[in-house]
């Protein structure tokens, strides 16, 4: 009842009658800028000499939607290996991150080997490792090599599971050494502490940055074309061979950016609600 009768004061309502003019005043000033800033630069681009040379070059119409079909067919094989890098990636990374934190000397050779694994892949360009598997492998001539296809997926895999691993690492050590203690001390074993009560409290303090490495192996997956799959890339590269026009690259582009957007809302997402919870908000 008292609730129902409260009334906020006169100085009240004017603060937020304030707050309310100035939130339509930041909105109308963001657009206006916005428009402005984007009039701007499409007056500078249209207006440029060689404007109309580089629209027919990169912005043909009739060419984006004659390559449109091709390009999406090998958008779907970009889909496809993202989905099963992303997981590989996530899982040899996590290993790796566990081998690097066992503790004991009789462990010291994995570590060693671990911390070797992390130190090549993630100072190795990612172009060169595809060239590596794609083309050094099948040379061997070894009976039952995997497709060309596979190789480059296992290329993308241990470059970025070299990264992720120490994104886990990073998480493991930041979880206080009591953590593991307690667990210990109730009798689980060290497998099991570091499955039910470290892993977890990693795995969410480190979720950003994880999910910032896969955005950027969705854009990576694209390099797969180099190795002669017919991607979204390479469908792009022979559409653009066959009419000399550099358009289907620029649709190839635009639909990488748009499998792009969950992955990256998703992760703004996860990083803003990170940020609340470590400010207690």
């Amino acid at each position: 009842m008292s609730a129902a009768l409260h009334q906020p004061s006169a100085a009240q309502r004017a603060r937020n009658a304030y707050r309310r003019r100035q939130t339509v005043l930041s909105v109308l000033v963001a657009a206006a800028s916005t428009a402005a800033i984007g009039t701007l630069l499409a007056v500078t681009v249209t207006g440029a000499p060689g404007w109309e040379r580089v629209r027919q070059t990169f912005l043909d119409p009739q060419i984006a939607r004659d390559a449109l079909p091709r390009v999406l067919t090998g958008l779907w094989l970009n889909v496809r290996l993202l989905v099963c890098c992303a997981i590989g990636a996530l899982l040899l990374g996590l290993l790796i991150a566990v081998l690097r934190t066992l503790r004991g000397p009789v462990f010291f050779p994995v570590r060693a080997l671990a911390a070797g694994y992390t130190y090549t892949f993630r100072g190795l360009p990612l172009i060169i490792v595809l060239y590596l598997f794609a083309f050094g492998v099948p040379g061997l001539r070894v009976e039952g090599t995997p497709s060309v296809l596979v190789l480059g997926g296992l290329a993308l895999i241990l470059t970025y599971g070299g990264y992720l691993a120490e994104v886990f690492r990073a998480g493991i050590e930041s979880v206080h050494p009591s953590q593991l203690a307690a667990a210990r001390s109730l009798g689980l074993s060290y497998r099991q502490a570091m499955r039910h009560v470290v892993l977890p409290q990693a795995v969410r303090r480190v979720a950003p940055p994880l999910l910032n490495d896969v955005v950027a192996l969705q854009k990576d997956v694209g390099l797969i074309s180099l190795a002669g799959p017919i991607d979204a890339v390479r469908a792009a590269q022979l559409a653009s061979a066959q009419t000399f026009n550099y358009t289907p690259y620029i649709v190839a582009g635009v639909l990488f950016v748009l499998l792009a957007i969950p992955l990256i809302a998703v992760t703004d997402q996860v990083t803003l609600r990170a940020a609340r919870r470590q400010s207690g908000g």
